[in-house]
């Protein structure tokens, strides 16, 4: 099987048929030059040593070494190779939360787009580990399993929205319930779950389900998008246009506040730590570097198929074919060269 790395230097065969209607047209140039002098006969005669066959090949030779080139830069790959590629990394799982709350603007643009950015970075940061993303509000499920398919993952991130769980509310403990239940692996470490949320849980007992994840392995860490001042909550019409604020029964303006109590208690169990979303977003990358800190586990050991590359042998050809061009004369070989001579005077 063949294929090419870069197919797009594919548009520099162009350039062939060009240079081609170039030489054609240098070499009718010449001709018609010749044809000016004088006498045919007496040209011919001064112009014997050169050999119009040689300076065809010549051509063709350039020709053939551009095609070369062309080849070489596309980078062709042909045979294949089995490789075995071993990773070590934890399992981490992202909850998000996806309430209305999360639509409140103290937060530029407003707080799930701007968890969602953090995420986004804290992906490209993995090497090695497991990724997997959980949304929940009301409940709680799992948007992406644990993957070590980055880019899938995002693909998956790209898709939370607010209300895409349709229970209302914001339940912390079904979010560690359901990392709990997702963890591949059973063993009591390797295993990190990221809480990212504004704190504000209506249900439940989220520290003492924390307590549990603890005796399971679970490091939390959560993150407190938000402020603790609190912030209204806007609503929009069907369009997207933003048409004032949620109310309360009484007409007056929903406020959410960032419960930073709550988050810090459920981190302290499970001796992961509390960091407040700031514009710099460094909370994820500080989790990231106590991550890498922990013990690692082997999560894959695969074989993928590998191209080689064989562009070198075309280049190699290509300079080949430069090389014997330059060296090749226009001139004819001097016993050919007699023996056309000998031809005419004997006529």
């Amino acid at each position: 099987m063949i294929r090419f790395a870069h197919p797009e230097y594919f548009y520099l065969f162009i350039l062939i048929p060009a240079l081609a209607v170039f030489y054609g047209l240098a070499f009718a140039y010449k001709r018609r030059l010749l044809q000016r002098l004088g006498d045919p006969e007496l040209v011919a005669k001064l112009t014997a040593q050169v050999s119009r066959r040689r300076q065809a090949t010549k051509a063709l030779l350039t020709l053939l070494a551009m095609a070369l080139l062309i080849l070489g830069l596309a980078d062709p790959q042909i045979g294949t190779r089995l490789e075995t590629v071993k990773r070590k990394g934890v399992d981490i799982f992202v909850a998000l939360d996806v309430s209305r709350s999360m639509l409140a603007e103290d937060v530029p643009p407003n707080r799930l787009e701007k968890a969602r950015h953090e995420i986004d970075n804290f992906i490209d940061l993995l090497q090695g580990d497991r990724i997997g993303l959980i949304v929940f509000s009301g409940l709680a499920f799992v948007q992406c399993p644990l993957t070590l398919d980055y880019s899938a993952a995002k693909l998956f991130l790209d898709e939370v929205e607010v209300g895409m769980v349709p229970q209302p509310g914001t339940n912390l403990s079904e979010a560690i319930k359901t990392a709990m239940r997702s963890f591949v692996s059973k063993e009591l470490k390797h295993k990190v779950l990221i809480l990212i949320t504004d704190g504000e849980s209506h249900e439940g007992d989220p520290v003492e389900v924390a307590k549990q994840a603890s005796r399971e392995g679970v490091v939390i860490y959560t993150i407190g998008i938000g402020s603790p001042q609190g912030a209204p909550i806007p609503e929009f019409d069907r369009y997207g246009n933003k048409v004032g604020y949620k109310k309360d029964r009484e007409g007056r303006i929903v406020t959410t506040k960032l419960d930073v109590l709550t988050l810090e208690k459920i981190a302290f169990e499970t001796g992961g730590k509390f960091y407040i979303s700031s514009g710099g977003e460094t909370e994820l990358d500080k989790i990231y570097q106590e991550i890498s800190r922990m013990e690692k586990k082997e999560l894959a050991s695969r074989q993928f198929t590998q191209f080689e590359d064989r562009f070198q042998v075309f280049l190699f050809l290509a300079f080949f074919v430069l090389f014997w061009e330059g060296l090749m004369s226009e001139r004819r070989r001097i016993r050919r060269l007699r023996s056309r001579l000998m031809v005419e005077k004997q006529t």
